[in-house]
């Protein structure tokens, strides 16, 4: 949770000075506007769960939220310029046309594949012409590496408002394996998008910079994590890097047979041997619970 003053300011600046501003602003980001209201004035904490829909409505990032910059030191990895998502063209609010696009056309990758979904698909849903998709993402391509940034600012952003006020490294990386796991919904068509991604970056290797330049975002954070556990005297002495290596890969592995349907193979499963894992192999000790 959060609740300084700096974050109300922050999240003040983001709300227009018109009559009926607020409401339509709690309405975007799902709560009441009670709830709001009580947030911006200090008696209430926004949740996790609230800054990350502030920073996606508002095209910020919960960096820039809790701490005033997106590049500001913070629990996870901060993602390379190259694997942030691109400015909205001149003239246009990020939290306009432009997004609205984004989010659809991920959402139809993420559902129906990269392959299977077409400009004209997009501005269907949409509501709009080919030639509006065209004028923010002119080729197909382009809205792949566009929902690639998206899944890593989504990741982001939940990672450092759920994770910010956690200081032990060994609760932290269990909660970070947790809002990795493929559960319906947001998470799994994020792993859907990850899926098409890594099938595209092996077969053209233009698409493979900006691919490695958003995984290894997530991959350094679990390192910094592991380093962080280390100097906390939770985790076994060692190379984190290393160790890093190994879960990521079982996260990935996993991941696959959990989205690809292998028999007995379920998101609670999955959980356990990578809880089965941090246990046996990083934490000092070993069988420890956070």
């Amino acid at each position: 949770m959060a609740g300084t003053e700096d974050l109300r300011t922050r999240v003040r600046s983001l709300i227009p000075a018109k009559p009926g501003a607020q409401r339509e602003f709690a309405r975007a980001i799902g709560i009441d506007e009670t709830k709001l209201s009580k947030s911006l004035k200090g008696t209430r904490r926004f949740s996790p769960h609230e800054l990350v829909r502030i920073a996606e409505y508002a095209g910020v990032t919960v960096n820039w939220l809790l701490n005033g910059s997106d590049d500001a030191a913070t629990v996870t990895a901060v993602p390379a310029p190259a694997a942030r998502s691109a400015s909205a063209p001149d003239g246009e609010s990020q939290p306009g046309r432009r997004r609205h696009i984004l989010e659809t056309a991920w959402k139809l990758i993420a559902t129906h594949g990269y392959h299977h979904v077409r400009i004209a698909d997009i501005a269907k849903a949409c509501g709009t012409s080919t030639a509006a998709i065209h004028y923010y993402f002119p080729t197909r391509e382009e809205v792949l590496n566009e929902a690639l940034r998206r899944n890593v600012k989504l990741a982001f952003d939940r990672q450092v408002a759920e994770l910010h006020a956690i200081d032990n490294a060994h609760e932290r990386l269990v909660r970070l394996v947790e809002l990795q796991l493929p559960t319906d919904g947001l998470l799994r068509d994020e792993w859907s998008v990850w899926l098409q991604v890594w099938n595209e970056s092996a077969l053209n290797p233009a698409m493979r910079s900006l691919y490695w330049d958003s995984y290894n975002r997530w991959f350094d954070t679990i390192a910094m994590t592991i380093r962080i556990g280390q100097e906390q005297g939770l985790f076994r002495e060692g190379d984190a890097r290393e160790v890093a290596t190994q879960l990521s890969a079982l996260i990935d592995g996993l991941g696959i047979q959990v989205l690809t349907g292998k028999p007995g193979r379920t998101v609670d499963s999955m959980r356990e041997h990578l809880r089965d894992f941090i246990d046996r192999n990083i934490v000092h000790g070993g069988q420890q619970e956070p």
